[in-house]
């Protein structure tokens, strides 16, 4: 470590310091460039739930007003600067980043060696015939196939086409071609990856120095697990010792949380510079998605915010403490409330079923503006003519 004494910082400070990382702090308008934004976040989930707006896509608006849907699809299917994989998810990930994620493929494909959902079920034939299909005709979804399931169909069960779509995709044989309507398209990597970026030769010791680097950058501070879990391409025993043989560009950082406790932590060596340029952040109102990299972390969100959240769209509706998709409510560095809306895009209507406000905090008139400024932005961005208030306005 450089330091004998760790670099301390406040709460409010930790909490700007991460949304500033996130680009949860300048005002989000001006005209998008989404790679770039991607880039800073290093990857955005994808989820096929779309209860207003499908995550990934919410997760740009979020920090761009002006994103439109068709923005992501284009960097995808037509410029090919972003290709999809598996962090913690599935996710869309910048091209520039295929040769050190080269390292997850191989992950996968000894993790999908090992499980027996795919070892006692998937023959080599079925992998040879997809893939031969896929070369000979272009880019094919699943639906282009008909194998049915066998025995007993259960929730995650799949018919063996798919499992064998989804063995090719996860160990890097194929690649997202592009995507129709959200239905995904199968291409062989070749023919989607750039031929320089599939061949670079980067020993594992350099994928694992950029992954844990990437990750502190984009953390802003971080403990040991938060660094592995980051990027989901790495194990602990793996980050434990990135650490120990990186103590000359790591400094320790001592952290407030929520209720008041210090915990020690990691930063790269240019906090006190990141510490010293950070914003504070816009006092916007903002709607997050509950898969935002914010809010997904829900032990980070707790430690450095005091917000307990989680997703309930598992949770039987009698057994909800909130709603089926409720969206966590940010305002400047603090979490002020929650709120469960969804989008009739037939009737061109947003629709607010119910309004949450955080404990101790005051809903004043003015803050109550902010949120109907949000709620006609989230409707531009559906292209929703009217919002209707199902719910109590508080």
């Amino acid at each position: 470590m450089t330091s004998v004494h760790p670099f301390r910082i406040n709460n409010r400070d930790a909490r700007r310091l991460w949304l500033n990382a996130q680009g949860l702090a300048r005002a989000p308008t001006g005209t998008p460039d989404v790679l770039a934004l991607i880039k800073q976040l290093g990857f955005v989930q994808l989820d096929t739930l779309q209860n207003v707006v499908r995550a990934h896509h919410h997760i740009l608006w979020s920090r761009n007003q002006n994103y439109r849907e068709q923005m992501l699809d284009k960097l995808l299917g037509q410029d090919r600067t972003i290709f999809e994989h598996f962090t913690h998810d599935a996710s869309v990930i910048p091209m520039d980043y295929y040769p050190v994620w080269q390292r997850q493929f191989g992950r996968m494909r000894q993790k999908l060696e090992q499980r027996e959902y795919y070892r006692s079920t998937l023959a080599s034939d079925d992998l040879y015939a997809v893939k031969a299909r896929i070369e000979a005709e272009g880019p094919l979804s699943s639906h282009a196939f008909d194998t049915k399931i066998i025995g007993k169909k259960e929730m995650w069960a799949r018919p063996p086409h798919k499992r064998a779509l989804d063995h090719l995709w996860y160990v890097g044989d194929l690649a997202t071609s592009h995507r129709e309507n959200f239905t995904k398209y199968y291409d062989l990597t070749e023919r989607v990856i750039p031929s320089a970026l599939r061949e670079a030769g980067h020993d594992d010791a350099y994928k694992m120095d950029w992954l844990c680097k990437g990750a502190l950058e984009r953390l802003a501070f971080a403990s040991q697990g938060e660094i592995q879990r980051f990027w989901g391409a790495m194990d602990a025993k793996e980050t434990k010792q990135w650490i120990k043989e990186n103590t000359d560009i790591l400094v320790p950082v001592e952290v407030e949380t929520a209720n008041g406790e210090w915990i020690t932590v990691y930063a790269l060596e240019n906090i006190e510079d990141r510490f010293e340029s950070c914003m504070k952040p816009n006092s916007r109102l903002r709607i997050l998605n509950p898969f935002d990299p914010v809010v997904r972390d829900r032990d980070r969100l707790t430690r450095l915010f005091g917000f307990d959240y989680r997703i309930e769209i598992f949770v039987p509706a009698a057994q909800r403490k909130w709603g089926y998709y409720v969206y966590p409510l940010l305002e400047g560095d603090r979490f002020v409330g929650r709120i469960e809306v969804k989008a009739d895009r037939k009737i061109g209507k947003l629709i607010v079923l119910n309004l949450w406000k955080e404990p101790g905090i005051k809903w004043t008139d003015a803050r109550l503006r902010k949120l109907d400024a949000e709620l006609t932005r989230l409707a531009q961005l559906v292209a929703a003519k009217e919002i209707v208030w199902d719910g109590a306005r508080g």
